[in-house]
């Protein structure tokens, strides 16, 4: 029963906490981000939506930047879920 009881308040804190992420927790991991995952995000941003997964706009801006020329095709990917893990923070705080 104690085990249960601690878990559910582990698992309370967790989830309080991500309904506390918005912009000003998002701007922050940004800030954190490599140049090149900061362009994504920066892109990114100002179209995420409330209740909407930003995964769509994050794939739509980063095939952008690589066929620009602006970010390189190797790491794309990591670069970009870097960039998301800030975005869902704004997604969450929206």
């Amino acid at each position: 029963m104690r085990v249960m009881i601690a878990a559910f308040v582990c698992l309370s804190i967790v989830s309080g906490g991500e309904a506390l992420a918005g912009p000003a927790e998002a701007r922050a991991c940004a800030d954190a981000l490599s140049a090149e995952s900061r362009m994504i995000y920066d892109a990114a941003a100002p179209e995420v939506k409330p209740g909407e997964k930003p995964a769509g706009v994050i794939r739509a801006k980063t095939r952008g930047l690589v066929m620009s020329g602006k970010l390189a095709r190797d790491g794309a990917q990591a670069k970009a879920e870097a960039a998301g893990a800030c975005l869902l923070k704004l997604h969450d705080g929206s």
